[in-house]
């Protein structure tokens, strides 16, 4: 389906990731790893992306997450990331946004809305 990086899950993926990283910080805070594994077990290994960090560091840039601590693990640094309350705030508007285009998408692949009336 389309080149490599330029196919319609793709494109999806890059999208929504941010969404998904911050939806899993709401519960609890988590590290880079345990945010990949959480995503590729609740989507039952269809969601999966592999530019994690960068979405963090973009994320933490707007302010929307922050580095609740960092530990050092068989030598390596380990940042645990936390959602602050303003990425709630983006999230939740967001996740409206996307039920709002989501049913706009349904209405336009199924024929139109009910009333006629464009609205």
């Amino acid at each position: 389906m389309g080149d490599a990086g330029h196919d319609f899950e793709s494109y999806y993926k890059r999208a929504t990731s941010p969404l998904v990283v911050l939806s899993l910080l709401r519960e609890r805070v988590m590290y880079g790893y345990e945010i990949s594994q959480a995503m590729k077990k609740r989507s039952c290994g269809r969601f999966t992306i592999t530019v994690l960090y960068p979405i963090l560091y973009r994320l933490e840039e707007q302010g929307y997450v922050r580095v609740e601590r960092t530990e050092v693990v068989q030598n390596r640094a380990r940042s645990y990331y936390a959602i602050t309350p303003k990425g709630k705030k983006y999230l939740d508007q967001c996740i409206k946004v996307y039920y709002e285009m989501h049913r706009a998408f349904i209405r336009l692949i199924e024929g139109g809305c009910e009333d006629d009336t464009g609205v």
